[in-house]
């Protein structure tokens, strides 16, 4: 009998599926290593990012104007996503409005309709989702944990991870992520369809 070689699986050694969250606990010490840098770009990134919970290519793409009235930071702002070309809001929260703040003053972004993170790369007008990658894995690295396990996904989901584990709202989550189905939020969220939507009946006003 022919003795047929094996193949090792594809996936033999990687990790695949949804990039996980981070927990509160990874929040405040990504926090802590960036402002102990002084890294006061990165801060305003990572704090929008999570705040946000906008996928990379709108992060990146965040104007002055996106985030300010006048010279104040707004503490809610709405922004049209890329990929659905629905709008989406989100609210930034009092460390994220500072450190945004910060940023723009280091920076010296003076007009509204300059990019919120102009690239270092004089080809680019913005920082790229590549390197907003590149970001992401040097964070979580930085504070201990298994870059390869996290990625921009990771910075998505975080809050709104946390929002649903807290009121259990399967609609509002959809809303916060954008989304167009609420089929797409429920994978995102890698919970099962029938008790995400049994908890979404139960949650509705």
């Amino acid at each position: 009998m022919e003795n047929i070689p094996q193949r090792q699986a594809w996936n033999k050694g990687k990790l695949v599926g949804q990039k996980p969250p981070l927990k509160p606990k990874d929040i405040w010490a990504i926090r802590i290593h960036l402002q102990n840098r002084h890294a006061v770009r990165d801060l305003a990134m990572f704090n929008l990012a999570i705040d946000s919970k906008l996928r990379g290519c709108d992060l990146v793409n965040l104007h002055v104007r996106d985030v300010t009235n006048g010279h104040q930071i707004l503490s809610r702002a709405m922004v049209i996503q890329r990929k659905t070309q629905r709008p989406v809001q989100f609210e930034l929260t009092e460390p994220t409005r500072i450190a945004v703040a910060a940023w723009i003053e280091k920076a010296q972004l003076h007009t509204t309709d300059q990019y919120l993170f102009p690239s270092r790369v004089s080809r680019s007008p913005h920082v790229s989702t590549r390197q907003y990658a590149r970001l992401v894995h040097h964070w979580v690295h930085a504070v201990g944990l298994d870059s390869s396990a996290y990625g921009t996904h990771s910075m998505r989901r975080t809050k709104a991870t946390l929002i649903y584990k807290r009121t259990k709202n399967l609609r509002a989550v959809q809303l916060l992520l954008g989304h167009t189905k609420l089929e797409s939020t429920v994978h995102y969220l890698g919970i099962e369809v029938d008790d995400a939507l049994e908890i979404s009946e139960q949650t509705e006003i």
